[in-house]
């Protein structure tokens, strides 16, 4: 391992870089990323098909890379968000502004509750 790369020995002492990519799961990058308080709430809400990545419903398990959109569905709001950067829970402290791009945040009505609402 070199500085965050595989490296592979061909012949002659002849390296090549190949970068390596983190796989995190979709329910630590979020909350890592700050868009849930805890893990468990980010599980919840994969589990009852309020967390979708590249337009599908994702579980919690769901590797999560660079440039997947992800969309989080709230009581109060949806945001639409793209993946920035990776997180790695052996690294240095991270900014949420370095993991994700939020694209689209639509308000819902106070009178629209959608925890109520069938998404499916």
């Amino acid at each position: 391992m070199l500085l965050g790369h595989q490296v592979d020995i061909v012949s002659c002492c002849q390296f090549i870089l190949i970068p390596l990519q983190l796989i995190v799961r979709l329910d630590l990058f979020l909350k890592a990323s700050r868009l849930v308080k805890r893990r468990t709430i980010a599980k919840v809400m994969c589990e009852n098909g309020r967390v979708g990545v590249n337009g599908l419903e994702a579980k919690p398990a769901k590797e999560v890379k660079l440039g997947d959109r992800i969309t989080l569905k709230f009581s109060s709001r949806i945001i639409d968000l793209e993946v920035l950067g990776e997180f790695s829970p052996i690294s240095r402290i991270i900014l949420p502004d370095e993991l994700y791009r939020v694209v689209s945040e639509k308000r819902m009505p106070k009178d629209r509750d959608l925890w109520s609402e069938n998404l499916s």
